[in-house]
């Protein structure tokens, strides 16, 4: 594997990490008013529509950042739509 691979096998892996001082954030605050719905589904649906040529890809970087970037974004997705789920919940009660 040249060097360039390995730097684009990190970035891979380390692109999608991102998403977790995301999830934490929206955990925290126990909120995610401010991330569109419309949008996280849209980013959601665009990268399971990608993974499949991802996951049978033979490029490396390719497969890895596919396999990571589905469970991360997956989990913001999770979070975003159950805040969404509760704070609906809560203003039905008022």
């Amino acid at each position: 594997m040249e060097w360039i691979d390995r730097i684009g096998l990190v970035a891979g892996i380390v692109l999608p990490l991102w998403n977790i001082p995301l999830i934490i954030r929206i955990a925290k605050r126990r909120s995610s008013q401010d991330i569109s719905l419309w949008w996280a589904l849209g980013v959601w649906v665009c990268i399971m529509l990608m993974a499949p040529s991802g996951f049978r890809s033979e490029d490396v970087v390719w497969r890895t950042f596919n396999i990571v970037n589905v469970f991360f974004f997956t989990g913001v997705v999770a979070v975003t739509v159950y805040f969404r789920w509760v704070q609906r919940k809560q203003s039905q009660k008022v």
